[in-house]
């Protein structure tokens, strides 16, 4: 069973879990790290989704506004024991039911290209490769799709 948590960025599991996610980006980003790293600040986040299984949390991710009608998507990430049980598109469907409550019409995030299982999550869930588009415009290890919700 499990629960969905709908927070914000002062939350301790999802703390823990970023902590977690950029230990492992950390690694498959090498020199490109720091760059990646500066855009993935979590100062505030006001919509934050926590995943638990038997209090447990497993999964995580947060909507940031990038426009008036668009969300991006960050911080995603499933605690590596719990992959594979479909936790990370409970976390994305959540995510993009909170941002069509909000009213807002889009979905957009980046990913680094050697996200392999990132990459095929988003497309199985509907997303299609768009230009790289603010900061990631003109890199080349970033990756960047778009859902219209």
């Amino acid at each position: 069973m499990l629960d969905v948590l709908k927070t914000n960025s002062d939350n301790i599991d999802f703390l823990h879990l970023i902590t977690e996610l950029d230990k492992y980006l950390r690694v498959l980003d090498g020199d490109d790290h720091e760059f990646f790293a500066q855009y993935n600040k979590v100062d505030h986040i006001n919509h934050v989704i926590v995943i638990y299984s038997q209090d447990i949390a497993v999964g995580c991710g947060a909507i940031k506004e990038y426009d008036k009608g668009t969300m991006e998507i960050k911080r995603m990430f499933t605690a590596p024991d719990a992959r594979g049980k479909g936790i990370a598109s409970i976390v994305l469907t959540e995510l993009e039911q909170w941002a069509k409550d909000l009213g807002y019409t889009r979905c957009i995030l980046e990913m680094g290209k050697l996200q392999s299982q990132a990459e095929i999550l988003y497309r199985k869930n509907n997303y299609t490769v768009i230009p790289n588009y603010g900061q990631y415009d003109g890199v080349e290890s970033s990756l960047c799709f778009e859902k219209v919700l």
